[in-house]
Protein backbone atom coordinates (compact mmCIF):
# COMPACT_ATOMS: atom_id res chain seq x y z
CA UNK A 1 0.00 0.00 0.00
CA UNK A 2 1.22 3.17 -0.92
CA UNK A 3 1.59 6.05 1.95
CA UNK A 4 0.67 9.20 1.25
CA UNK A 5 2.19 12.15 0.49
CA UNK A 6 1.47 15.02 3.02
CA UNK A 7 3.81 17.72 1.24
CA UNK A 8 2.22 17.00 -1.82
CA UNK A 9 -1.71 17.55 -0.06
CA UNK A 10 -0.58 20.41 1.70
CA UNK A 11 0.91 22.42 -1.53
CA UNK A 12 -2.03 21.77 -3.29
CA UNK A 13 -4.35 23.13 -0.48
CA UNK A 14 -2.01 26.28 -0.79
CA UNK A 15 -2.41 26.87 -4.54
CA UNK A 16 -6.01 26.43 -4.20
CA UNK A 17 -6.10 29.17 -1.25
CA UNK A 18 -3.91 31.61 -3.70
CA UNK A 19 -6.01 31.12 -6.54
CA UNK A 20 -8.90 31.44 -4.60
CA UNK A 21 -7.64 34.50 -3.00
CA UNK A 22 -6.72 35.33 -6.42
CA UNK A 23 -10.26 34.89 -8.19
CA UNK A 24 -11.83 37.21 -5.39
CA UNK A 25 -9.50 39.94 -5.63
CA UNK A 26 -9.84 40.40 -9.81
CA UNK A 27 -13.74 40.11 -8.51
CA UNK A 28 -13.29 43.06 -6.37
CA UNK A 29 -11.28 44.75 -9.46
CA UNK A 30 -13.97 44.12 -11.91
CA UNK A 31 -16.91 45.22 -9.90
CA UNK A 32 -20.38 42.89 -9.23
CA UNK A 33 -21.65 43.62 -12.86
CA UNK A 34 -18.40 41.27 -14.17
CA UNK A 35 -18.54 38.21 -11.72
CA UNK A 36 -19.64 35.55 -13.74
CA UNK A 37 -17.48 35.93 -16.20
CA UNK A 38 -14.60 35.92 -13.78
CA UNK A 39 -15.78 32.64 -12.35
CA UNK A 40 -16.20 30.85 -15.77
CA UNK A 41 -12.36 32.04 -16.54
CA UNK A 42 -11.34 30.54 -13.58
CA UNK A 43 -13.00 26.56 -14.48
CA UNK A 44 -10.04 26.30 -17.03
CA UNK A 45 -7.12 27.22 -14.88
CA UNK A 46 -7.96 24.70 -12.82
CA UNK A 47 -7.60 21.79 -15.25
CA UNK A 48 -4.02 22.92 -16.87
CA UNK A 49 -2.41 24.00 -13.32
CA UNK A 50 -3.84 20.40 -12.42
CA UNK A 51 -3.97 18.00 -15.37
CA UNK A 52 -2.31 15.48 -13.51
CA UNK A 53 -3.09 15.99 -10.03
CA UNK A 54 -6.42 14.54 -8.66
CA UNK A 55 -7.95 16.52 -6.16
CA UNK A 56 -7.25 16.60 -2.59
CA UNK A 57 -10.61 13.73 -1.71
CA UNK A 58 -9.34 11.56 -4.33
CA UNK A 59 -6.24 9.95 -2.44
CA UNK A 60 -8.88 8.60 0.07
CA UNK A 61 -10.64 6.88 -2.80
CA UNK A 62 -7.26 5.58 -4.12
CA UNK A 63 -5.93 4.49 -0.98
Amino acid sequence: MATPNYSYEKRQRELAKKRKAEEKRQRKLNGPSQSAPAEEGGAPDEGQAGGEAPPAGAPDAQG
